[in-house]
């Protein structure tokens, strides 16, 4: 008779990589708060050299966003944009005055991947992180996790 576990793979070892969770602070209804800074902190301070790094936010009227971080008129452009896509006082079937917020959220979404090389965030040349916030002011965590490899 075999033994339990016989024929089976050896488990691997695994580094255990927890979650670091952050609060922002956000200053308006509509704001979009540039993290990077705050994200690639988390990684240098968790020493990876390669890896995944998630980002997420457990909010339904906020988002993470990858975007152009050297022209804050873009931000005002996506926000008039959001606002003809979901207008606030459109009439909603979810009827507590912040629908448009979630669906803006739905639209970005809560979570996001990127890649870790050489101890740094592998983002484009213009590229930053915000936080999107549409329901504010309000304090939001930051979930991070850096998984090595």
């Amino acid at each position: 008779m075999a033994s339990p576990g016989a024929g089976s793979a050896p488990s691997a070892t695994r580094t255990h990589a927890p979650v670091q969770t952050v609060q922002v602070e956000t200053q308006a209804r509509v704001h979009f708060k540039d993290v990077t800074s705050l994200v690639q902190k988390a990684v240098s301070d968790c020493g990876a050299q390669s890896g995944i790094c998630f980002l997420f936010v457990p909010h339904t009227t906020a988002a993470i966003l990858i975007n152009e971080n050297d022209d804050p008129a873009l931000q005002k452009d996506l926000d008039e944009f959001l606002k003809k896509l979901a207008p606030r006082d459109a009439s909603y079937h979810h009827n507590d005055g912040n629908c448009d917020a979630h669906l803006k959220a739905a639209v970005i979404g809560n979570s996001k991947s990127l890649l870790v090389e050489d101890g740094r965030l592998v983002l484009g040349r213009w590229q930053g992180i915000f936080l999107c916030e549409f329901d504010g002011p309000r304090r939001r965590e930051l979930r991070i996790k850096i998984m090595p490899g």
